[in-house]
């Protein structure tokens, strides 16, 4: 994955970054600079700059003094916490409980990213939602299904780490899908949460998510690619409608789940 800074519009730029498994595979990371209407900015993420992106970073905040707040929106995101702390040490940090617990030398702030009352601190300029029925945080440490999810109206983006997926199929399945795919994450079974009315607790939220995407452009996703498809566009092209085709394709793991639990 070639590390690069893509402008969206003039007040978000997603950060396209890498990341190896193995150190051989890239599947590629990500975190976003946005604009606040105030003037300062927000990180969304943390992620290692390299010279040349951090060049790009500090041309756009004031050698780095305008970011007012880096946000943490994945608790299994942590590679790069450490780093971005150092880097910008007059933000202020946000993360989810999990990373506050496992670096709690860390200056993190008083909420922790999926408090409603963290959300607040940024409106209007971004709104936040976190899944519902599934584990924020698994017991099984590979299932890194859910994240607090990130929404920039002005610039009708919809900023998501593994919950929602988004990649392109390589030759020659790519064929058959040219455009990409939007799809849930993989281990959406194993994230909900072993209860009566789980599933149907993510159905109304995934609901809502295509709901509010219907006015949204951008689907900036980890650890693949951005999805560029304008709500103005052919139905079958939006966001909307490639979130209610994943949904479509999530029901079968969603009613075996309820057949099981209820």
């Amino acid at each position: 994955m070639r590390e690069r800074i893509v402008s969206l519009s003039d007040n978000f730029w997603t950060v396209r970054g890498s990341f190896k498994i193995g150190g051989l595979l890239d599947i590629g990371t990500q975190a976003a600079l946005v604009r606040r209407a105030s003037g300062g900015f927000v990180l969304l993420d943390s992620y290692t700059l390299s010279p040349a992106l951090r060049k790009e970073v500090d041309a756009l905040t004031h050698e780095g003094r305008d970011i007012e707040a880096v946000i943490n929106l994945h608790p299994f995101h942590t590679v790069h916490v450490r780093a971005t702390h150092n880097a910008f040490p007059n933000a202020k940090h946000y993360g989810t409980a999990r990373h506050r617990k496992l670096f709690p030398e860390l200056k993190w702030e008083p909420t922790a990213t999926e408090d409603p009352a963290t959300h607040s601190l940024f409106a209007p300029d971004l709104e936040f939602t976190v899944p519902r029925g599934v584990d924020l945080v698994s017991a099984d440490e590979n299932v890194h299904f859910s994240s607090v999810l990130a929404l920039h109206p002005a610039s009708r983006t919809l900023y998501v780490d593994a919950t929602v997926t988004f990649f392109h199929l390589p030759f020659p399945f790519g064929l058959f899908a040219p455009d990409g795919l939007v799809r849930f994450h993989l281990t959406l079974a194993k994230a909900l949460e072993r209860r009566a009315g789980a599933a149907a607790d993510f159905r109304r939220w995934a609901e809502e998510l295509i709901e509010r995407s219907r006015t949204l452009d951008h689907l900036c996703a980890a650890h693949r690619d951005v999805l560029s498809a304008p709500a103005s566009g052919p139905a079958e092209t939006t966001l909307a409608h490639r979130l209610r085709d994943a949904l479509t394709r999530a029901e079968p793991v969603l009613r075996a789940h309820e057949k099981k639990h209820g």
